[in-house]
């Protein structure tokens, strides 16, 4: 009996990927432990393994296709002894939801049914050509209005066909039908009809130059996770500026202890660090709400966010409330390599209590970041910067950086919000107590 693989749940919360491609072909052998196709799901590339013996019977999903869901049969194995031509798709393989019918199939039951009389039809009424139907960009529709020209004799050159300004325009001193005058169809209806409002289109508009391009499964999940976040989950904002000089002296210093392991510590190591303190200082603030009750987390899970090609993928660093800066800066070069190749497995990327995204590094000054849902918040990282700051009634100058906190107000109130931060800033501006 055929051996049937299976698209595979490669996180918790997979529910489709795309077969990005077939390392096999049909009648190879393979063993146990093979790696047979690649699997691209929203966070990174995974290789999938066979996990039977036998020969590649069929391959029933292309290499390439999107949106496969979790459980489809995407191939069949032939077992050792049977033969592969005798190898059938099963009859409970997933197949697509509605398959039209073929036209023969149609024109025969439509020549079996039944004749009846159509039912008289009112008398159509004349109704002006807008031009609604027509292939045309908004503003060729209303200059034509406006002229007075029947758009729908005039030629598009736009993109595909589209009729533009330019086409109208031409039309215009060239001479064309004119349209039909809107007031001879107002008068002969029987009710006034109200035309129907402009809806603005996707797509090129008049003359700008564009490309097309598919959303890769990654821009997919992001759009609609976090769509769903800032329309479902109240955000609020608070920020805090922290200064840095004391931070940069003790970095240098522990830099220059650090040469010969190879370890180089950053400022983003840091503040993965201070966020994963200052959680277990205000415990209040390591939650996240869940319908009609709350989760609160004894550990600090730090997701930091990272940019790749055509995204950002957000990798975990476990328990960074128990780790030294010299492990938290490994475990973060280690996990960012694997996302940026695309080789992060789902156990390095699940969960995660809070987020961090530091635009810094670009000279970003200050902004706010939308909250990766379920979590309950995350923290924004602007630039590290040289501003006036008043001490002992004293203008003096220091290196400052914004911190923005973006709050699930239903799992945390502006005042533990607020106690956080100050939490925060107080391991930033005396790095020293990180150690303690």
């Amino acid at each position: 009996m055929a051996i049937e693989i299976f698209m595979p749940a490669l996180s918790p919360t997979m529910e489709k990927g795309t077969l990005a491609k077939w390392l096999v072909k049909e009648g190879d052998t393979v063993e146990s432990g093979d790696v047979i196709a690649e699997i691209e799901t929203d966070k990174a590339t995974m290789e999938v393994e066979s996990i039977d013996d036998g020969t590649v019977a069929k391959i029933l999903v292309e290499e390439g296709t999107d949106d496969v869901p979790v459980g489809k049969i995407i191939a069949l194995l032939a077992e050792e002894g049977e033969d592969v031509s005798d190898v059938s798709t099963p009859s409970d393989a997933p197949k697509p939801e509605s398959t039209p019918a073929p036209a023969a199939e149609l024109a025969s039951k439509e020549a079996s049914a039944p004749v009846t009389a159509p039912a008289a039809a009112p008398a159509p009424q004349p109704v002006a050509d807008t031009g609604d139907r027509v292939k045309a960009s908004p503003l060729a529709k209303r200059i034509a209005k406006q002229e007075g020209v029947d758009i729908a004799s005039i030629e598009g050159t736009g993109p595909h066909g589209r009729v533009v300004k330019r086409d109208v325009e031409a039309a215009v001193k060239g001479g064309v039908p004119t349209a039909a005058p809107a007031q001879s169809a107002a008068a002969s209806a029987p009710a006034t009809v109200e035309a129907p409002v402009a809806v603005p289109e996707y797509g090129p508009h008049d003359d700008i130059p564009f490309r097309e391009e598919r959303l890769s499964g990654m821009r997919k999940v992001i759009a609609k996770r976090l769509t769903e976040s800032k329309t479902t989950v109240p955000h609020f904002y608070l920020t805090i500026e922290c200064e840095l000089d004391k931070l940069m002296a003790q970095r240098k210093e522990l830099n220059a202890k650090l040469a010969d392991s190879g370890v180089k510590l950053s400022v983003n190591d840091f503040i993965i660090r201070a966020t994963a303190l200052a959680l277990k200082k205000v415990p209040a603030a390591n939650v996240q709400f869940a319908g009609d009750k709350m989760y609160w987390y004894e550990r600090a899970d730090i997701s930091v966010a990272v940019a790749v090609e055509g995204g950002l993928v957000t990798p975990v660093v476990r328990g960074a409330d128990q780790k030294g800066l010299a492990e938290i800066s490994s475990d973060v070069k280690d996990l960012a390599g694997k996302a940026r190749e695309g080789k992060l497995l789902p156990e390095e990327y699940a969960g995660g209590t809070i987020s961090i995204s530091n635009l810094g590094m670009y000279g970003i000054k200050e902004f706010s970041a939308v909250i990766n849902p379920p979590q309950g918040a995350i923290l924004a990282i602007g630039a590290g910067e040289q501003r006036p700051v008043v001490k002992d009634g004293a203008l003096a100058v220091a290196t400052v950086m914004s911190v923005t906190m973006s709050c699930d107000h239903r799992a945390i109130d502006g005042a533990v919000g607020a106690e956080f931060l100050a939490a925060f800033k107080g391991y930033i501006e005396d790095p020293i107590t990180m150690l303690l």
